[in-house]
């Protein structure tokens, strides 16, 4: 039996601790690193370091009431996204909801 058909070709999964994503995701937030280059900077793929960016991110303060007219753009346009997003997860778990609930009522036997 050779080696390639004992593995799989995957890397073992690799587990980080909080307080490394953290300080990864400070890199973007705080440091203005791009996604790809502190992802390279700490040997992580992108997709997991904007997994973390979702997860430990610091939130964005609100608009002073002296913003700019750009500020209060960038602002509305950064609600309205998690708006849509917040709609999307509330039709999901509606789905979920009456999807479980249709199963539960089932007389079926197995």
């Amino acid at each position: 039996m050779s080696k390639e058909s004992q593995t799989s070709g995957k890397r073992p999964r690799r587990s980080f601790t909080e307080e490394f994503k953290r300080d990864a995701v400070n890199l973007v937030a705080v440091e203005g690193y791009s996604f790809n280059r502190a992802a390279q900077a700490v040997g992580v793929s992108s997709n997991s370091l904007r997994g973390w960016y979702k997860k430990y991110a610091p939130e964005p303060e609100a608009c002073s009431e002296d913003a700019t007219f750009q500020q209060l753009q960038e602002e509305n346009k950064r609600l309205r996204k998690k708006l849509r997003e917040a709609e999307m997860e509330r039709e999901i778990l509606k789905k979920a909801t009456a999807f479980f609930a249709k199963e539960s009522q089932c007389p079926c036997s197995f």
